[in-house]
């Protein structure tokens, strides 16, 4: 460290790095071991186990402070440090020469909770959960061979390049059409519902793939918002999202048909291999090639045989005439027996017709002849001839009571031969006793009276 100068001298001049070393000799000097609370973001492990990571303020200030835990203190921590995460660190300040930060070099850190940002995060999951945007039945089936995919990422994104290079690898028969937009920031979710929107209305892709490289909580906040996510359910084509790293989980990767950890993932899931295709192809070409050589030699065989049944034209002749004098014997004898057989059926079916003709018509006659007896015997006119008469008044209506009648009335008397007209002059009523006293007096009447008129 330069020396402090004497009074009216001049100021010495600090080399970088001797600055920097007096700034943090200085900071430990004032502060020296300081604990500070805040909210995890960009949190990375390095592959030599010393980890990487920011900490912002956990009441919503702009504020961030660069922070390194290394290995042997990482290895310490009875947890999974994951961005969002509320913690608390004891450490040191520094400033990291090699670009001059300020950051603070944790030697602990112990959870506090979750962090307002992802409280935020699981909050939306849960709601649109609940409303079924991440529900499996909803989710569709990707094409086998698409011909076309759409890249909805930044131009200038590095996760493009990688789909593009993965493609071009994989499935170099496979057209891409970028849709461009911003992936970070405010601007961010309208410009990805945008180009969702304006990949659906061309419909010029078979599928889409919405992919970015990986960031902290606050990068990829976008594809967390709930109009992105909207878009990406009512998407008409199948979507498949790879943003971020195997272990970033975004709300966009709940609602796409299908989420690939990274963006080049994504690329090898929407496009299948073309090595792959042409062996598969090669495959069926030999089945094919094989099943029709066996169908040439089996039709070659048949071939063969035909052949050589035609190369004794006598034989088949000789057995083609032997068959055809069988045919004509039987055809000769064939019709005598059928004949006999019809003839002596029609005879038996004549004799049970006549029986029967002749049965049904005595029936008839029979049965005509007593319906002529009961008619007689109902005839009103065979009554009258007997003595009795029939008694009407003047609209013809039948006087079977003396009831009927009154005095002056007059009547009309029907006989066998002829009828009067009369007039009542005396009528005479007859009390039950009377009444039952005369018909035990008359006679008793026969069977053709009873079914006569009333007379």
């Amino acid at each position: 460290m330069a020396e402090a100068p004497a009074s009216g001298a001049q100021r010495p001049v600090w080399g970088v790095a001797a600055l920097l070393q007096a700034g943090s000799d200085a900071l430990w000097s004032r502060f020296g071991p300081v604990a500070v609370r805040g909210e995890l973001s960009g949190f990375t492990r390095a592959a030599s186990g010393h980890c990487y990571f920011s900490l912002k303020d956990d009441a919503g200030a702009p504020a961030l402070l660069r922070c390194a835990m290394f290995r042997r203190a990482a290895m310490l921590v009875d947890f999974q440090p994951a961005d969002g995460q509320r913690v608390e660190l004891r450490g040191r300040l520094d400033l990291y020469a090699a670009r001059g930060e300020l950051q603070l070099v944790a030697e602990a850190m112990s959870r506090v909770g979750q962090g307002t940002l992802y409280e935020e995060f699981l909050r939306l999951r849960a709601r649109l959960e609940a409303a079924g945007l991440f529900d499996v039945e909803r989710k569709r089936e990707l094409p086998t061979h698409p011909r076309r995919l759409g890249v909805i990422t930044s131009p200038g994104a590095a996760a493009l390049r990688d789909v593009l290079t993965a493609l071009a690898r994989r499935a170099p028969h496979v057209e891409v059409v970028v849709y461009s937009c911003q992936v970070q920031g405010v601007e961010g979710p309208p410009s990805i519902v945008k180009a969702i929107a304006q990949a659906n209305e061309r419909a010029e892709a078979d599928a889409l793939l919405l992919v970015r490289g990986g960031g902290s909580l606050e990068d990829l906040w976008a594809f967390n918002d709930e109009r992105v996510v909207r878009a990406i359910a009512t998407s008409m084509l199948p979507l498949v999202c790879g943003v971020g790293h195997e272990t970033d989980v975004t709300l966009a990767d709940l609602a796409a048909d299908l989420r690939a950890p990274t963006p080049t993932a994504a690329a090898e899931l929407a496009a299948p291999q073309r090595d792959e295709l042409l062996s598969a192809l090669e495959v069926q070409w030999a089945r094919l090639e094989r099943a029709v050589v066996r169908r040439l030699q089996a039709q070659a065989q048949g071939l063969d045989q035909r052949a050589a049944r035609l190369g004794q034209p006598a034989r088949v002749l000789l057995g083609q005439q032997q068959r055809l004098q069988a045919l004509a014997h039987r055809l000769a004898q064939a019709p005598r027996p059928f004949l006999e057989r019809w003839r002596h059926r029609t005879q038996q079916a004549a004799a049970r017709l006549q029986a029967v003709a002749a049965s049904r018509l005595q029936r008839t006659r029979s049965s005509h002849e007593a319906l002529a007896l009961r008619l007689g015997a109902l005839d009103p006119r065979g009554v009258l001839r007997r003595g009795y008469a029939w008694v009407e008044d003047d609209t013809g209506r039948a006087i079977t009571h003396a009831a009927q009648l009154a005095m002056g009335q007059r009547i009309r008397a029907v006989w066998a031969d002829g009828a009067a007209r009369a007039q009542v002059s005396e009528l005479e009523r007859l009390n039950e006793a009377m009444t039952d006293a005369m018909n035990e007096a008359l006679p008793e009447p026969t069977q053709r009276d009873r079914s006569g008129p009333a007379a």
